[in-house]
């Protein structure tokens, strides 16, 4: 156990002076790799907060309850318990059909056509704005409502939340595909990166093949080497996604009060951070491994 621990620490001890053996070329190859995970990192957590964010503006989408004609006081105070018993309500508010009417005709200039009815022709309404504005969430509520008593017809403004919720599977589509992509570029860097490595130690490599080191003997140095870039290069996209986050922060701020509400990018969550530099070491390490197993297998078969 000592001798296999040993050889570790010593693997890792030699993997830590050649990546500072040559600085600036491995400060390049870090910066390379934060900057492409940055990317793809940084629009999955910009489209996860979205559509948190977009539940604070005023647009909500809402459902518009029209009751009968012949709906009495009692029957307007039984969909309002309704209302409040169901949880998937947030807020909403009773519009009496007088003062629908009244609304009508002073803001549609129709005064004299509404003065030539004889009955008000509107309805009581109740207008709902749901705690979750999915699509899913809005189409429940509204087949649950239009089965209550006395409620005529029930309206739903899905039109907003479907767009919403197509542009965000859209964004997740092309942040896995945008991750995809820079994920294989950066095992081949570290491809290339260990393929120069190997070709200016080869005859160190093969004369310890020919005294009897292993294959996993020789590969240990590698892959410690690719799997520490790889951290690093994840450490440095959660700097580069740190920063951006702070600067956008700067001008969401005036943003906000447009839209009267109070929102803004968090950084990656320390479960996120993990997540993330697990995967770069493992990008890494993958990329090591690749490289040397080439190369042993060339060296093998001559």
């Amino acid at each position: 156990m000592k001798t296999w621990l040993s050889q570790h620490l010593t693997a890792l001890r030699d993997t830590g002076r050649r990546l500072l053996i040559t600085p600036l070329a491995t400060l390049l190859n870090i910066a390379v790799m934060g900057v492409a995970l940055s990317l793809p990192v940084g629009l999955y957590l910009g489209l996860s907060q979205l559509q948190g964010l977009s539940r604070q503006v005023s647009s909500d989408p809402q459902v518009s309850l029209f009751l009968a004609l012949d709906a009495s006081p009692s029957d307007v105070r039984e969909v309002e318990q309704r209302l409040r018993q169901n949880s998937e309500v947030g807020t909403f508010r009773y519009v009496p059909r007088d003062r629908a009417l009244a609304d009508l005709e002073r803001n549609a200039h129709l005064t004299d056509v509404l003065q030539s009815l004889k009955t008000n022709p509107l309805p009581d309404a109740f207008v709902v704005t749901v705690r979750d504005n999915r699509p899913e969430g809005l189409e429940a509520l509204r087949d649950e409502a239009a089965r209550w008593p006395k409620v005529e017809h029930v309206q739903l403004d899905s039109d907003w939340a479907r767009k919403l919720d197509a542009a965000l599977r859209v964004g997740r589509s092309l942040a896995l595909v945008l991750g995809v992509l820079l994920s294989s570029a950066l095992v081949a860097i570290t491809f290339n990166t260990i393929r120069l490595q190997i070709l200016t130690r080869r005859e160190e490599i093969e004369v310890s093949k020919l005294i009897g080191a292993t294959n996993q003997f020789i590969r240990r140095p590698f892959l410690y080497f690719g799997a520490l870039q790889g951290l690093a290069g994840g450490l440095a996209a959660l700097l580069v996604v740190g920063a951006a986050t702070w600067l956008l922060n700067r001008d969401l701020g005036g943003l906000s009060e447009l839209y009267s509400a109070t929102f803004g990018l968090s950084p990656p969550s320390i479960e996120d951070s993990a997540l993330l530099l697990g995967f770069s070491s493992l990008l890494g390490w993958l990329g090591a491994w690749l490289s040397v197993s080439r190369h042993l297998w060339q060296i093998d078969v001559r």
